[in-house]
């Protein structure tokens, strides 16, 4: 049944076409149609038509909106601002709000900082953030960026780590790391950016300055938990024995699975990290061994020394996803990806066989 319904809004009451139905047995409304004010309808009776609106604005509300809101339950600006301090007097905003904006503008159509303002004015940020487009002068995130040290930058990434895994109630019994390079367009007499350096890069860039990279992440959904930068220069399998640094560090509260099935080896790409999870002290055999294998790989003179020795050393292979992480030098490729686990080659079943000492 369709009837008219008047909703009063502070002087001025405007009129609805709803439409009502029962609904598990009681009366509802399911439908309503926007129809004007009483001076509207009386005009649109007399032949005038309904009032159209003089001026019309189109401002992107969703996806900035969104992020907005991510970033708020977080709490990220305020992470930033505890850790860099007060803002400067003559700022528009403080250090932790430029970069979250920043952010927000990376995820939702990224641009320039020159052009950000005009970016921003075309969207309905200004209104849900009170942030206005006046504010946000390109120098202003220079000045955000140049407020952040190193140290305050890896401080922020472990606070921020923690806040998502405790709001979101992330799985970090399992995790993945994979370290890799990208190539810059930095200039090779700048100076000013130590990190990027001439090196094997994997995009095929001999011509470029390389910045390194190593990422930990959730199996799930693949969230960042943790991070290393290093110069482009220095491979990945010496990065490896740092990257266990920051994930067992003693002042460290959180805390997550060591180990790599690839950088840690000498091989190549990235791996699984199982082990323990987030926030619970490091235990297991799997912790010792994976520590055990990093202080190898940052003294490569012991392992060299224990080779000469004549020593001897167990190697084991183990299948995952139907893949073998280990295989015997010289040994034919697996070809069973497609096998159930009754399937799987007694040789290539779980076992220790004698090997010189050494990594790959």
């Amino acid at each position: 049944m369709a009837s008219i319904i008047g909703k009063k809004r502070g002087e001025a009451t405007y009129y609805y076409l709803a439409e009502s139905a029962r609904v598990g047995g009681k009366p509802r409304i399911v439908s309503q149609e926007y129809l004007g004010t009483a001076e509207e309808l009386a005009a649109a009776m007399r032949g005038g038509g309904l009032g159209l609106p003089g001026r019309v604005q189109r401002k992107d509300f969703g996806a900035a909106a969104a992020a907005w809101g991510l970033l708020e339950d977080l709490g990220v600006a305020a992470i930033i601002d505890e850790v860099t301090g007060a803002r400067r007097s003559d700022a528009g905003a403080s250090a932790g709000t430029y970069l979250v904006l920043a952010a927000l503008n990376r995820v939702v159509a990224p641009c320039s900082k020159l052009a950000f303002a005009d970016w921003w004015a075309r969207t309905a940020g200004p209104r849900f953030t009170r942030i206005p487009a006046t504010v946000l002068d390109h120098r202003r995130f220079w000045d955000a960026m140049r407020a952040v040290s190193l140290e305050d930058l890896e401080e922020i990434s472990r606070r921020i780590a923690v806040a998502i895994t405790g709001t979101f109630g992330l799985d970090c019994s399992s995790v993945a790391l994979d370290m890799t390079n990208f190539a810059t367009f930095i200039a090779t007499g700048n100076a000013k950016a130590p990190v990027a350096q001439r090196g094997k890069a994997k995009q095929k860039r001999a011509d470029l300055r390389l910045v390194g990279l190593g990422l930990v992440v959730t199996r799930d959904g693949g969230i960042p938990l943790t991070w290393h930068a290093y110069p482009g220069d220095r491979p990945d399998v010496t990065q490896f024995a740092t990257m266990i640094s920051q994930l067992r560090a003693p002042a460290e509260p959180a805390r997550w699975p060591a180990g790599d099935g690839g950088q840690g080896s000498g091989g190549r790409g990235g791996g699984c990290l199982t082990g323990f999870g987030f926030g619970d002290a490091a235990e297991g055999d799997l912790e010792a061994e994976c520590f055990e294998l990093a202080d190898v790989v940052a003294n490569r003179a012991a392992v060299q020394a224990a080779r000469a020795s004549g020593n001897r050393c167990l190697r084991r292979s183990a299948e995952a996803d139907g893949n073998r992480t280990r295989r015997r030098r010289g040994a034919p490729p697996a070809g069973f990806e497609d096998r159930g686990a009754h399937q799987v080659p007694r040789r290539l079943r779980t076992r220790p066989y004698p090997h010189r000492t050494g990594l790959g």
